[in-house]
């Protein structure tokens, strides 16, 4: 089955964009070095899993802090050259030449805010586990997970239901 056409279009990315991403990849990075100038201070175990409610599951080795970081800056990379080739991504089949432009930006937005919320995310994350194994909280809350999704999945259906409304 051959692939349907769609131009491929240079759309320079709006201001709230760029702002979200300096302030989505500002706080995940403020949240490594966090980690950095608390590293002689964390227990050899740290927080590893949290179940719903947002409570302490397992326990891990204090090398497992790196994980979130690396993941974070994974997504990072990878969304944001996914934001840069919008014609890749999926479309309903009413699209064409004179919508394209439309379709492109709310698929760059959607992607745009997904990718600095799961950044938010694994910043708080990072913080909360270096203070859960200090001692000083001990979990995530009851509200973690609710808020998480609806962080999460809010845009995307803001973000669908404004492409739906393209003609």
């Amino acid at each position: 089955m051959k692939a349907p056409y769609r131009p491929i279009l240079e759309i320079p990315k709006t201001k709230a964009e760029k702002i979200f991403d300096v302030i989505g990849i500002g706080v995940f990075l403020l949240s490594i070095l966090y980690i950095v100038i608390k590293w002689n201070q964390i227990p050899d175990e740290i927080p590893a899993h949290f179940n719903a409610a947002g409570d302490v599951n397992r326990w891990g080795s204090k090398m497992e802090i790196i994980i979130l970081p690396i993941m974070g800056f994974f997504l990072f990379v990878l969304m944001s050259l996914l934001e840069k080739a919008p014609h890749m991504h999926n479309y309903p089949k009413r699209i064409n030449e004179s919508n394209a432009h439309h379709f492109y930006l709310n698929s760059r937005i959607i992607l745009n805010s997904t990718k600095n919320t799961c950044l938010f995310v694994f910043a708080y994350l990072n913080t909360q586990i270096v203070q859960i194994a200090l001692g000083t909280k001990e979990s995530l809350g009851n509200l973690f997970l609710p808020l998480f999704l609806i962080a999460v999945f809010v845009p995307i259906v803001i973000g669908l239901y404004k492409q739906s409304k393209i003609k």
